[in-house]
């Protein structure tokens, strides 16, 4: 919740949420961050089932604070004018997920934060659409020390375990878009 203070902590290597600009620091992005609706694979099947953006309307929503996200995103997925103040709202990302996880409805989360539940099947993502955020990760240290062999290695292990991360929500992603499509033709 609060910046390193690299001159009097006794810190090395930080991890930042941010856009990059941190007078002295280097910065090197982790991750790109996009948001998007994530929910608990039972709401993808079933009677009720999720086929299309406006389908979310019928589900409990949550909500991170308020419903700017959500109508920020049903107006890039063409659905006009939804109603989306119903559903729960709470003040923390973590519980958001845990929510959607829980089957309590959808969320719309970050990348980052669904990436583990997404990976090991306790989050499915219905759509394709996403947000794409401007605030990402960042590795940050100090700029004069960010060529030190033991900052090098550990921001390289951390880039590769990102990039890995980011192969395997592709993956998902591109199986969840072929059963979509498998299942509209199905129709």
């Amino acid at each position: 919740m609060h910046h390193i203070d690299f001159v009097r902590e006794e810190v090395d290597v930080a991890v930042r949420h941010g856009d990059g600009n941190w007078s002295g620091l280097d910065a090197v992005r982790l991750c790109t961050e996009q948001l998007f609706p994530v929910c608990s694979p039972k709401l993808m099947s079933g009677r009720n089932r999720i086929n299309q953006p406006s389908d979310l309307l019928k589900s409990s929503l949550l909500h991170l604070d308020d419903s700017k996200a959500w109508s920020q995103w049903f107006d890039a997925a063409g659905v006009a004018e939804p109603e989306t103040s119903h559903g729960l709202v709470l003040n923390r990302a973590s519980m958001l997920i845990d929510a959607a996880v829980d089957g309590q409805g959808v969320a719309l989360a970050r990348t980052t934060l669904a990436a583990w539940d997404l990976i090991n099947g306790r989050l499915a993502r219905p759509f394709d659409l996403s947000l794409r955020l401007s605030k990402t990760y960042w590795i940050v240290c100090p700029k004069a020390t960010s060529m030190k062999p033991k900052i090098k290695t550990f921001r390289d292990w951390l880039l590769a375990e990102a990039a890995d991360d980011t192969r395997r929500l592709r993956k998902i992603l591109v199986r969840n878009h072929n059963n979509q499509l498998a299942s509209a033709t199905r129709r």
